[in-house]
């Protein structure tokens, strides 16, 4: 894999009901190809997500509260 964006140093809560732990996340075209180490062949983009939440693909904000 290369030339994929690699989102750096996040804590990530997958949704599965997991503890939360710092990984990286590597995504290539909006699809994520690997949670934990960094695939072979070099990020072609680095985000540095220190101090930030990643929650991908699970949160849904929807609410039916009529306040």
């Amino acid at each position: 894999m290369s030339n994929y964006v690699l989102l750096r140093g996040g804590v990530v809560v997958d949704g599965t009901g997991a503890p939360p732990r710092r990984a990286d996340v590597a995504m290539q075209d909006g699809i994520i190809m690997a949670v934990g180490a960094a695939p072979p062949g070099g990020a072609g983009e680095v985000v540095d997500l220190d101090g930030l939440v990643l929650a991908p693909g699970f949160v849904d904000v929807h609410t039916q509260d009529d306040r």
